[in-house]
C-alpha cells in the first residue's frame, strides 16, 4: 500500500530539489520565502557564510492580517528597502517550494518594484 504524502512534504521535496540548483553568495544572496496560513516571512541569506543578512515578516511588521496578498506586498517592499539599505541590490529568488502565484508572486513583484533585481 502506498504511503500518503502530505502537501508540506511535497513542498519540502520541491524545495530540496530547487536548493540543489541555487545558492546565495555574498555578491548575490538568496531571497527565501516562507509562507504559512497566517503569516509570510522572507530572508536574504548568504549561503557561503551561512548568515541571514536581512529579514522581514508580517509578524515582525505587526500586520493585522499577515496571511493575505496585501501583507505579502508590504513584506516584499519592506525586505527590499532593508536589503537596499544593507547595500544588497541583486538577489536569487527562492520560492521555498511554493507555487509561484498568489502571495509568493505578490511578494516577489513588490520586492522588484521596490528596487531589488532578480
Amino acid at each position: 500500500m502506498l504511503k500518503k504524502v502530505s502537501k508540506n512534504e511535497e513542498r519540502i521535496r520541491r524545495h530540496k530539489r530547487v536548493r540543489t540548483k541555487i545558492s546565495g553568495t555574498a555578491e548575490r544572496p538568496r531571497l527565501c520565502v516562507f509562507r504559512s496560513n497566517a503569516n509570510i516571512a522572507v530572508q536574504v541569506i548568504d549561503d557561503v557564510k551561512g548568515v541571514t543578512l536581512v529579514s522581514a515578516s508580517s509578524v515582525d511588521m505587526k500586520l493585522a492580517n499577515g496571511g493575505n496578498i496585501e501583507a505579502a506586498k508590504a513584506v516584499g517592499a519592506e525586505v527590499a528597502a532593508r536589503a537596499l539599505k544593507a547595500n544588497i541590490s541583486s538577489v536569487v529568488f527562492d520560492r521555498g517550494g511554493y507555487l509561484y502565484h498568489g502571495r509568493v508572486k505578490a511578494l516577489a513583484d513588490s520586492a522588484r518594484e521596490a528596487g531589488l533585481n532578480f
